[in-house]
């Protein structure tokens, strides 16, 4: 490897935005491979879970966010329902 060329790094994050806040509260929650920003009550909460299960399911995988393929991170998402079927 080149002495002065840099490592690439790959990183990776789960992003998630509640649209439905209507009592002016402003949620932000972060951990481990994702952040996620607003929403009602209901809706931070269910992203909270939803973002906790997907983190669960890595470990359990023994996985990296950032080195799941395609079809991985799908299957993970159906799974913890993030996604519609």
């Amino acid at each position: 490897m080149d002495p002065g060329k840099k490592k690439t790094v790959k990183k990776a994050l789960l992003l998630g935005v509640g649209l439905d806040n209507k009592d002016g509260h402003t949620r932000v929650t972060t951990g481990k491979n994702f952040h996620l920003v607003g929403g009602s009550e209901d809706t931070h909460s269910e992203m909270q879970e939803k973002a906790l299960k997907f983190n669960e399911e890595l470990d359990r995988r023994k996985k990296r966010l950032e080195d799941l393929e395609f079809k991985e991170f799908v299957d993970i998402a159906h799974k913890v329902k993030m996604v519609g079927e």
